[in-house]
């Protein structure tokens, strides 16, 4: 197999905010056969990765303005840790060369180089992803994923009992749940028992993208479209001709391009941005949110042609916690996944903390316990996520105040309304609730207000009526 033909399989996403480096790459590299994106700058680059793009290696400029190649490349290890990335500067300063090394970068190349060196280099560096990978499909053999697990519950089985009644259909599927239920899960469970099973399954994250790249990355671009088309671009419509998309997050999508995506469901016909041709394509078309699509419908700002396109057949997740009987089987699916991932011995939980996991309510649903096992095969040792978990349930915040508010009611019995007692306690309970949330979303309110379910106003409104400040 020629050079040529073995890049075909990969795909480079090239990172640069001068646009002469970037067009020389991309056609350097697609000359090569490689396939490519471009971003300018490192924001660019973190919404293409979080729309759903899946490089196999990002060319990365140390220098740039905004977020700086360092700052990116730390963005990049939080999104996905295991794309490689090469560092391209002008500057070869042993510092930064470092600190990228620290933070991940496969390799590092100071401008100008030869193409020859940027091919051994990409050659070389995927030579090991690819090691990695069949490393990772291993594992995966010997200790499967969460997939199975979450299908260890009767509300579960019912949801995976309708995918299997319409396997053999292209109807389209609603999936509605809160953040980390598990909904990609499920829109990969419904494209596995389809017949396109061998076909592409392409993610695209709706939420992640401003509405003109969204438009771009759903149905491509002509060259010259706009300035820094330097090249036909193929949408993600396009590769999933045969197979399935999955567009998460649908409830973020604009108004304007929810007509487009109605018009592609119906007709099965686009046009790539500046072009002037039809293009025929034959997806099955799944989507989620973790809006309540229908309350969007009535105040306008989701069309309802659309929503009853989408919500063929509507799948409801719910959260963790009504779902509890799964924790356990997820809990030792992690724990061997991990450890077969990082090479470490499964640890051994102790009967306290596997007692709390259990009784813990996992706001952040599925994903937030895939990440807690994560850190304690990582860290080895399970007493500080012990304590988090205790003090979580105790409410060392809220929770007192709670417990307190709920004494003084006892003591002083038959002095306060009925009426005012609710009222009492359920703001404090409020507040606890949204207490915790923030804390777990790190303070960011958008994403508190989705998992509350409330739009951020009002949010914002709760949390300076409760007298809310971050730690």
């Amino acid at each position: 197999m020629t050079r040529e033909d073995a890049a075909k399989r990969f795909r480079v996403l090239v990172v640069d905010d001068a646009e002469g480096i970037r067009a020389f790459l991309a056609n350097l590299l697609e000359l090569k056969g490689y396939d490519v994106d471009t971003a300018e700058d490192g924001r660019g680059a973190l919404a293409l990765l979080e729309g759903g793009a899946a490089p196999d290696v990002i060319l990365l400029d140390v220098m740039m303005p905004g977020i700086d190649g360092v700052e990116t490349l730390r963005r990049i290890r939080a999104l996905d840790a295991s794309v490689p990335v090469v560092m391209l500067s002008v500057i070869g300063k042993a510092s930064t060369i470092v600190e990228a090394m620290q933070l991940g970068a496969a390799d590092y190349l100071n401008k100008p180089f030869e193409a020859t060196l940027l091919e051994a280099t990409l050659e070389k560096v995927l030579e090991r992803q690819t090691l990695e990978r069949e490393r990772d499909r291993l594992a995966g053999e010997l200790f499967p994923s969460a997939d199975s697990a979450v299908w260890g519950s009767d509300a579960m089985r019912a949801v995976r009992a309708t995918l299997e009644q319409v396997a053999d259909t292209d109807v389209t599927i609603l999936i509605q749940g809160e953040s980390g239920v598990g909904k990609e899960i499920v829109a990969r469970t419904a494209h596995d028992l389809s017949p396109r099973v061998g076909k592409p399954f392409i993610k695209v994250n709706c939420a992640a993208l401003p509405a003109n790249l969204l438009e771009s990355e759903l149905f491509g671009y002509e060259k010259g479209a706009f300035t820094g088309a330097t090249a036909r671009k193929h949408g993600k419509f396009e590769v999933a001709n045969h197979g399935t998309i999955f567009l998460d997050e649908i409830g973020e999508m604009s108004p304007a391009l929810q007509a487009k995506l109605l018009q592609v469901i119906q007709d099965r016909e686009f046009t790539r941005l500046g072009g002037n041709q039809d293009l025929r394509v034959d997806v099955r078309v799944v989507c989620a949110t973790n809006r309540r699509l229908l309350e969007m419908v009535a105040d306008g700002s989701f069309r309802e042609d659309l929503y009853f396109r989408l919500n063929v057949v509507g799948l409801e997740i719910p959260p963790l916690r009504e779902r509890r009987e799964e924790i356990p089987l997820l809990v030792d699916t992690f724990l061997r996944r991990f450890s077969a991932r990082y090479a470490k011995p499964v640890p051994e939980l102790s009967g306290a903390l596997r007692d709390e996991i259990e009784r813990y309510a996992f706001p952040g649903n599925v994903r937030e316990l895939e990440n807690l096992i994560k850190r304690i095969v990582v860290l080895g040792r399970e007493d500080s996520i012990l304590a988090e978990l205790r003090d979580e349930r105790v409410g060392p915040r809220g929770g007192d105040a709670l417990r307190d508010l709920i004494a003084g009611f006892e003591e002083t019995a038959g002095d306060v309304p009925l009426r005012e007692v609710g009222r009492l306690v359920a703001q404090e309970a409020e507040r606890e609730a949204i207490d915790r949330v923030l804390q777990y979303t790190q303070w960011n309110r958008k994403q508190a207000a989705r998992l509350l379910g409330v739009s951020y106003k009002t949010l914002l409104h709760k949390i300076r009526d409760r007298g809310l400040v971050p730690d």
